[in-house]
């Protein structure tokens, strides 16, 4: 990867072309670590309405045990976008390149350490939660909040469900027959339109992958998801790194 190309993806400096490309990258990665996630310990994590509805569905039915599960689980992907906030800022505050690059890179030993110790994490209980799907859950508020925070809102890459409502808000847009001489005519964002298509499908396309290398290949289908966050943190990283240098 370019140098240069990897810097306008994660560096300080943000542009919309950068964010919109950080942003596929990402819906890739979630869509493969939410997918094979589920190939491995059999529970989606990368979606909070579907646990919060299942914790509601667990105390009408008295299986409070199961609500607690769903606790731990949202727990988790909170502290993991507090996690992430607690990073940026902290970088903001001594101006550092890699303020978004380091929550990434965060998130890359932590997919490392999916990968190596899944087997033993999936016997390891944090409450009655499995340690792999906790650690996946924080993963997930991690990583939606990176974008989140660097977008401004605009893109998420962790679920489908607010892009597929944008989506049908665009095309519903779209679709309004506009008559000659009303107001301000109703126009759809095309190039929205084709952004939030694209992460959805890169969502897709990763579910596709994560789901057929883990598989195949167990933990170890999360080494290149890793790598590839690597790959894109690393640059800034390393710039704060000389700068540090050259002051001492």
């Amino acid at each position: 990867m370019p140098i240069n190309y990897a810097r306008r993806l994660t560096g300080r400096q943000r542009e919309a072309r950068g964010n919109r490309q950080l942003g596929m990258v990402l819906a890739f990665v979630a869509g493969a670590a939410n997918a094979g996630g589920y190939v491995a310990v059999h529970r989606y994590t990368s979606h909070m309405t579907g646990i919060v509805s299942a914790m509601a569905d667990d105390v009408a039915a008295g299986a409070f045990g199961l609500a607690v599960a769903g606790l731990g689980v949202l727990a988790a992907f909170v502290a993991g976008a507090a996690s992430c906030a607690l990073i940026v800022n902290y970088a903001r505050r001594r101006e550092l390149h890699s303020l978004y690059a380091l929550p990434l890179l965060f998130e890359a030993v932590l997919l490392l350490a999916f990968g190596m110790l899944g087997t033993w994490l999936a016997s390891v209980a944090l409450v009655i939660v499995p340690a792999t799907v906790t650690l996946l859950c924080f993963m997930m508020g991690l990583q939606n909040a990176v974008i989140t925070k660097l977008s401004n809102a605009e893109i998420r890459t962790t679920h489908v469900t607010g892009m597929m409502t944008d989506i049908g808000i665009e095309l519903g847009k779209a679709l309004y027959p506009n008559r000659a001489g009303s107001a301000a005519p109703v126009v759809a964002n095309r190039d929205r339109l084709r952004l939030l298509a694209t992460l959805a499908l890169c969502f897709f396309t990763g579910g596709v992958a994560g789901a057929i290398g883990f598989a195949r290949l167990g933990y170890a289908a999360t080494v290149p998801l890793a790598l590839t966050l690597v790959l894109l943190a690393i640059v800034p990283v390393v710039d704060d790194l000389r700068q540090r240098r050259m002051y001492f």
